[in-house]
This record gives C-alpha cells, structure tokens and sequence, in this order.
C-alpha cells in the first residue's frame, strides 16, 4: 500500500515537473535565455525580467509591454506587431521572423536560433516577449 503511495506521489511530482518546465532559447549554438516555470526570464545566469501568464513584460522591475492571446504584440501601450497562430511575427506590418514546427527560430529568411521546451502558441508567446523585449534583434 505504501508503495502504491510513493508511486503516485513521484507520478505526481513527474507532472508536475512537466507542467512547470523550463524553456531554453538558444542562439548560435549555445542557451542565450531561459523562462522558468514561474515566467522569470534568465539571459546570462542572470533575472533580467519576467513573463505572466497573461502575456505582460516587465523588466527591471516595471511592465514594458505585452502579448495578448490574441497575438497582439504591445510596447509601452502601443501596438508594435503580431505573432500569428501559425508561428509568424510581424513588426510594422512586416513579415520579420517565424517559429518552425520543430522550435527552429527564423529571422528574415535565416535560422536565429531554436526554442525547446515550447509546447504551444502560448509559450510561443512567451519566447516572442524575450525575443522582442531583450534580444534586440527584433
């Protein structure tokens, strides 16, 4: 019987792991940025800012902008782009990037890196908010 408890509690702890897990954003190689379970956003070993579940940015301890369900991209308020459902990112109305099915990260035509751990457009969206708020290449 007891057995049967610690089985289900590390079946448990497994999902849980697994509800909660991290995303790795790699670029030229190696991990450039990592979103934990909980939205903290880790460039270099370092917390440079968080992602909620409801799609706002904040860095340095104040809210830069958000990715709303419905892909609307905002900075300060402002529309500044569109993450569509298909994976395609739009800034100004132009086509600037692309996330693969298979986590591979395109910017103009050319590979920008890969995502893994991504499981869905909503961590797609979160991805994009480290893209478009740190990397400063979007």
């Amino acid at each position: 019987m007891i057995k049967g408890y610690i089985r289900l509690g590390l079946v448990f702890l497994s999902l849980l792991g697994w509800a909660y897990a991290d995303i790795e954003i790699r670029k030229g190689g190696s991990t450039w940025a990592i979103i934990n379970g909980s939205g903290e956003i880790r460039i270099g070993g370092s917390t440079v800012g968080s992602v909620s579940s409801d799609g706002s940015i904040r860095k340095g301890g104040s809210t830069v902008g958000e990715i709303r369900s419905d892909g609307e991209i905002r900075k300060g308020g402002s529309p500044y782009g569109q993450l569509r459902k298909d994976g395609e990112l739009r800034v100004g109305g132009s086509s600037v990037g692309r996330f693969d099915s298979s986590g591979g990260i395109r910017k103009g035509g050319s590979t920008w890196g890969e995502a893994r751990g991504v499981s869905g457009y909503d961590d797609q969206r979160k991805v994009t908010g480290v893209l478009i708020f740190f990397s400063g290449d979007f």
